[in-house]
């Protein structure tokens, strides 16, 4: 299933992410959920840069700025200092486009 991100969004009020789009689309849809530790848990051992990103959000969420930092440096991105839930959105809304245009995630 693809989804806009506000059907993305919307999912959040459920009590299971949307059906699997991407590892990575769940770990974003449990951080914004509010589950750190499951969303933390999804992408620990994926080394991708999208999961690097996914990481170093979480690891600002949990307000470990120096880990964030690293994680950052993986996903070869400059540090985001805005609001983590705008972040969240954003990421979601990278991922999902990939999906749109058929790219693995």
């Amino acid at each position: 299933m693809k989804s806009s991100l506000q059907e993305f969004l919307n999912t959040l009020q459920d009590e299971g992410p949307p059906p699997r789009e991407s590892h990575l689309l769940d770990s974003v849809w449990y951080g914004l959920k509010g589950s750190w530790d499951r969303a933390h848990e999804i992408v620990q051992d994926d080394s991708s840069t999208d999961a690097a990103l996914i990481h170093a959000w979480l690891h600002r969420i949990e307000g470990d700025l120096a880990n964030a930092g690293y994680w950052y440096a993986q996903a070869r991105r400059e540090m985001h200092g805005g609001d983590t839930r705008e972040e969240g959105e954003a990421i979601a809304a990278e991922l999902l486009s990939r999906v749109y245009l058929g790219s693995p995630l």
